[in-house]
C-alpha cells in the first residue's frame, strides 16, 4: 500500500541513522511537499540528522525511494476543513492520504485522531519497528535499542519503553 510519511517519523529515524529500516518496512513511501519544508526548517535550525537526507528523496535525486509529492487542488480544498490544530505537514498527509486511498505514517496526536474519524490507515514509528522486527529486517533487541535512542535522541514521546509485549499480540 502506498503510504505518506509525517516529519515525526522520518525523524525518529533519521536521528538514529536508520532510514533504510523505514525504506524498507514502507515503500513505496511519499513525502509531501509540506512535510518536506519543515525537513528543510529542521536542517536550517542545525538538526544535522537531516543532512543527506535529499539523497533519499525523488526527484531530488533520481535514485532516491521517497517520492516528493504536493497536493491536488482536491485536496488543497479539503485542507480547509481540518482542525486549527494540525499543521500544513499533517494536514497534507491525511487529505492526500484520504483523497487517494493511501495510509499515512505519523506519530502526531491530533492527526492520528484525523486519519481515525476518515478511516485512513495508520501507523507510525512504533508501527515500523514492530514490522521491521516481524519481518526479520532487524531483531528484538536491536528494535529495543533503536527505540531507546529515539527517545533519548530525538525526544520521541513513545507510548511504550519495549516492543516485546507487542509482539506477543
Amino acid at each position: 500500500m502506498n503510504r505518506v510519511v509525517n516529519c515525526t517519523v522520518i525523524s525518529n529515524f533519521a536521528a538514529v541513522h536508520r532510514l533504510d529500516v523505514l525504506r524498507n518496512t514502507s515503500a513505496p513511501l511519499y513525502l509531501p511537499s509540506d512535510v518536506y519544508q519543515e525537513v528543510v526548517a529542521g536542517q536550517l535550525a542545525g538538526y544535522t540528522f537531516y543532512d543527506d537526507i535529499e539523497k533519499h528523496i525523488t526527484p531530488i535525486t533520481p535514485d532516491g525511494w521517497m517520492v516528493l509529492t504536493t497536493l491536488t487542488n482536491e485536496e488543497l480544498r479539503l485542507t480547509t476543513s481540518l482542525p486549527h490544530n494540525l499543521h500544513p505537514g499533517e494536514q497534507a498527509c491525511v487529505c492526500i492520504a484520504r483523497e487517494r486511498g493511501w495510509g499515512v505514517l505519523t506519530d502526531d496526536w491530533a492527526a492520528r485522531q484525523q486519519a481515525r474519524r476518515w478511516n485512513i490507515p495508520l501507523s507510525g514509528t512504533i508501527g515500523v519497528l514492530l514490522l521491521a522486527v516481524e519481518d526479520g529486517f532487524i531483531p528484538l533487541k536491536e528494535g529495543n535499542r533503536l527505540l531507546n535512542d529515539m527517545v533519548r535522541l530525538a525526544n520521541y514521546r513513545s507510548p511504550v519503553v519495549d516492543l516485546t509485549p507487542l509482539l506477543a499480540r
